[in-house]
C-alpha cells in the first residue's frame, strides 16, 4: 500500500510539470570560430527551442545544448552538414528527471519519522525548516536575518554567523540559478559545518572569532520552487516584462557591472536576458542594498554549477583586475585544495577569459564596491550530468568545496585590507 502511495504521488507530482521525454543533451565540439558562429546561430533559432547548458566560445572546447525530442533530427542534421563533430551525453532527459523525482519522495518519507539528508535534494520549505534548525541548535552562534523579499513574496532569509561586535564580514551566496540544485544544497550542508565545528575546528574557530559569515542558500526562491513544481531547467527569475510574454531575468545579467553590455541579451525570450535596468530584480536589489548597508565585507563567493570553475573578475571587460595576481594565486590554492580531496579538477581565472564575456555580473558588482575577494565557483560536474547531478554527488561535493571555501575565508582573515 505504501509503495502504491509513493508511486501515485510521484506520478502525480510528474504530471503537472514540463516534461521532457526523448529530449537530448549533446557534447558539440566546434573546430573553429566559423563553427561557434554556425552554433550560435542555431540558438538564436528560436523555434528550435534549444538550452545551452554550456555555450560555444573556444574552438576546441566543448559546448552542451539540451535538444527537445521535435528538434533532435534537424539539429543533428545541421551539425554533420557543417562538420561540427557531436555526441549524445544525455540520451534521455526525462529518465534522469524521473530518477530525481522518486530520490526525492523517497527521502520525504524517510525524513517524517528520521533527521535532515543532506545527501538530498529538498523543497524551499524543507530548506527553510532546517534553516530554522540550525538556528535553534546553536543559538549564541547562529541568526536568521530577512534582507528582503523575491518577485512572488517569498522570504530572502541568510544565516548570519557571529560570536558577536562589529566585524567585517564574508558572504556566501547560492542557487541564484535556480535548476542548479546541487548549490542550494551545497549551501546547506556548509551551513551545518560552519555552525557545528565553530569551537572545535581552529581554522572555522579562527574566523568567526574575527569575521562574520553570512550566507545566502537561496538567492532565487521563485526560480527555485518553479524548478521543482513547473519546469526542471528553469533557470531565471519570475518577474513579469511589460510586453513580452517571457518571464523572467537572469539575476547573474542584472547587476550595475557592464550592465547591458555583450554577454548579455535584450532579448526577454533568451536565458541571458538581463532585465529592463540595472538591479531591476528585487532579489539583486536586496543583496545590493544589504552590501551597501554593511559595509565591511571583504568577500563576497557565488556559487553556481556546473563546470568545475573557480572565477575571479573581470566578465564585462578583457582588462585584467587590479588585484588580479593576487585573486589567481589564491584560486589556485583554492582549487588545489579542493582537489586534494576526491582529485577533482577545476580550472580557474577571470571570467572573460576563463568561459566568456559575461556583463551585469554579480561579482564584477561586488568587485566595483571595493571587496576585493570576490570569487564565483561552478561546481560539479564538466557534464556528464550538468545541471540535473545526482543527489549521491552533494555531500562529496560540499566536502571539497568546503576545502576551497576555507582557503579563501582564511586568506582573507590574514590579509586584512
Amino acid at each position: 500500500m505504501k509503495l502504491i502511495l509513493v508511486l501515485g504521488a510521484l506520478f502525480g507530482h510528474i504530471y503537472c510539470r514540463e516534461t521532457f521525454v526523448g529530449d537530448q543533451v549533446l557534447e558539440v565540439i566546434p573546430r573553429n570560430e566559423e563553427q561557434i558562429r554556425h552554433l550560435v546561430n542555431l540558438e538564436a533559432e528560436e523555434h528550435l527551442q534549444l538550452d545551452f547548458w554550456k555555450s560555444p566560445t573556444i574552438p576546441g572546447e566543448t559546448a552542451h545544448v539540451r535538444v527537445p525530442f521535435v528538434s533532435a533530427q534537424a539539429v543533428k542534421a545541421f551539425l554533420e552538414s557543417q562538420g561540427i563533430a557531436y555526441s549524445i551525453m544525455i540520451e534521455d532527459v526525462q529518465v534522469l528527471l524521473d530518477k530525481e523525482d522518486e530520490e526525492m519522495l523517497l527521502n520525504q518519507r524517510r525524513e517524517r519519522s528520521g533527521n535532515f539528508n543532506f545527501a538530498a535534494y529538498h523543497t524551499l520549505e524543507e530548506i527553510s525548516q532546517e534553516m530554522d534548525n540550525i538556528v535553534a541548535e546553536h543559538p549564541g552562534l547562529v541568526t536568521k536575518v530577512n534582507i528582503g523579499q523575491s518577485f512572488e513574496k517569498r522570504p530572502m532569509n541568510v544565516l548570519k554567523f557571529s560570536t558577536g561586535g562589529d566585524k567585517p564580514a564574508i558572504w556566501l551566496d547560492a542557487g541564484i540559478h535556480a535548476r542548479e540544485w546541487v548549490t542550494q544544497a551545497t549551501a546547506l550542508w556548509t551551513a551545518n559545518k560552519i555552525a557545528s565545528d565553530y569551537g572545535s575546528d581552529p581554522s572555522i574557530t579562527s574566523i568567526l572569532d574575527t569575521m562574520d559569515i553570512f550566507l545566502l542558500p537561496v538567492t532565487n526562491p521563485d526560480g527555485y520552487v518553479f524548478s521543482q513544481t513547473k519546469n526542471r531547467m528553469w533557470r531565471k527569475t519570475r518577474s513579469l516584462t511589460p510586453g513580452s510574454s517571457c518571464v523572467g531575468v537572469d539575476p547573474n545579467r542584472n547587476w550595475d557591472a557592464g550592465f547591458g553590455m555583450a554577454g548579455a541579451s535584450n532579448n526577454p525570450c533568451t536565458e541571458t536576458y538581463h532585465g529592463k535596468f540595472a538591479n531591476s530584480e528585487v532579489e539583486v536589489k536586496s543583496i545590493v542594498d544589504f552590501v551597501k548597508s554593511h559595509g565591511n565585507i571583504k568577500a563576497f563567493i557565488s556559487i553556481h554549477s556546473y563546470s568545475q570553475l573557480l572565477l575571479y573578475p573581470y566578465g564585462y571587460k578583457a582588462d585584467p583586475a587590479p588585484d588580479q595576481d593576487e585573486l589567481d594565486q589564491l584560486a589556485k590554492s583554492a582549487v588545489t585544495a579542493l582537489a586534494s580531496l576526491y582529485g577533482t579538477k577545476f580550472k580557474y581565472g577571470s571570467i572573460i577569459k576563463t568561459i566568456y564575456q559575461a556583463s551585469g555580473s554579480t561579482i564584477d558588482w561586488t568587485y566595483s564596491q571595493g571587496i576585493k575577494y570576490s570569487f564565483t565557483f561552478e561546481l560539479r560536474d564538466t557534464g556528464r550530468y550538468g545541471f540535473l547531478l545526482p543527489a549521491s554527488q552533494i555531500i562529496p561535493t560540499a566536502q571539497e568545496t568546503w576545502l576551497a571555501l576555507r582557503t579563501i575565508m582564511e586568506h582573507t582573515l590574514n590579509h586584512p585590507y
